[in-house]
């Protein structure tokens, strides 16, 4: 197996089991219908590590773009590899979304929100705030770098790693699932939204493409600014680049909390006038 196999397959086996779960929570008629929240994060959680168990040892299990970008960021991965991982994890993840498409075959008929449908394939926001969205995406691809890098420096019993990964996506999951979906791997969210476009899904309504950039963006600079926070803080080496991500996120920051306080003032305004009329 070549790493490009390697990162094919394991994303794979993390989209069918991560896809799964959501499917088997939100599709009609589907036994583990409505099973909640909880349910979701501990599957997305196990997805991760089952992928990292199977291809850990071949190709690092990367199993998302963010990861090969965050290590290339601070010299721990060469760049040159990069888009043989990037390429294999797209593909892996559009093939794990095909197979969820066939595993739920008959629920999709039965299911007629377009909704679900798409949140078995893709991440979207609970409050629409594009910008807001893309900072909850950057803290929670920052922490997953952050983690992965903490994970890494630590001496666990062998074979042990990939199951701490998996709480740490649990982690992620239950803190701060709840605004976007966290999808915090543009791999896990664009290739199973290019299936959903593509697949003759029954009734499945847009693939909203408006939002994808959020799913691609938050997650490449949180986890570069992860990866670059860790060697900067942790191991004090300051670089160039730690200082301009360090800015672009602190602009990013506080735009979308001006943008939230204009939201505001708009609402009471209304609600003024609405008393007043």
């Amino acid at each position: 197996m070549t790493e490009f196999s390697g990162e094919l397959v394991g994303t794979m086996i993390l989209i069918i089991f991560g896809a799964g779960v959501v499917a088997t929570s939100v599709l009609n008629k589907s036994k583990g219908q409505d099973a909640g929240w909880v349910l979701i994060t501990l599957g997305w959680g196990l997805a991760v590590a089952l992928g990292v168990y199977a291809v850990g040892n071949v190709s690092g299990a990367h199993l998302n773009p963010a990861v090969t970008l965050g290590f290339a960021a601070i010299g721990d991965f060469p760049w040159d590899k990069v888009p043989i991982y990037i390429t294999g994890q797209m593909i892996g993840a559009f093939l794990g979304a095909v197979i969820i498409y066939f595993a739920f075959l008959p629920h999709w008929k039965e299911t007629k929100d377009t909704g679900p449908k798409l949140g078995v394939f893709a991440t979207g926001p609970a409050i629409r705030r594009p910008l807001s969205n893309l900072v909850t995406e950057v803290i929670g691809t920052f922490l997953l770098l952050l983690g992965l890098l903490f994970i890494g420096v630590n001496e666990f019993t062998e074979g042990l790693n990939p199951a701490i990964v998996g709480l740490l996506i649990v982690a992620i999951g239950m803190s701060l699932g709840g605004p976007t979906g966290y999808a915090i791997n543009p791999a896990r969210d664009l290739g199973p939204r290019i299936a959903h476009a593509l697949l003759p899904i029954h009734g499945k309504g847009t693939s909203d493409w408006g939002y994808a950039w959020v799913p691609i963006i938050g997650p490449i600079l949180g986890g570069i600014y992860g990866a670059l926070f860790f060697k900067a803080i942790f191991e004090g080496v300051y670089t160039a680049a730690f200082w301009v991500v360090s800015v672009i996120i602190a602009v990013l920051f506080i735009s979308a909390a001006i943008i939230e306080k204009q939201h505001d003032d708009k609402e009471q305004s209304k609600s003024r006038n609405i008393k007043i009329s």
